[in-house]
């Protein structure tokens, strides 16, 4: 059972979970900039 939680490639979740945090904050901004009408 350890063995299996060794083996996981912690650096390709830590990067894939930046990739989806980046693709995130996009949409986030813009809704955010929507919500106040356009000012920061």
């Amino acid at each position: 059972m350890f063995e299996a939680l060794v083996n996981i490639n912690f650096e390709v979740i830590f990067q894939l979970l930046f990739v989806s945090l980046i693709m995130l904050a996009g949409p986030v901004v813009i809704f955010v900039l929507a919500f106040r009408n356009g000012d920061m």
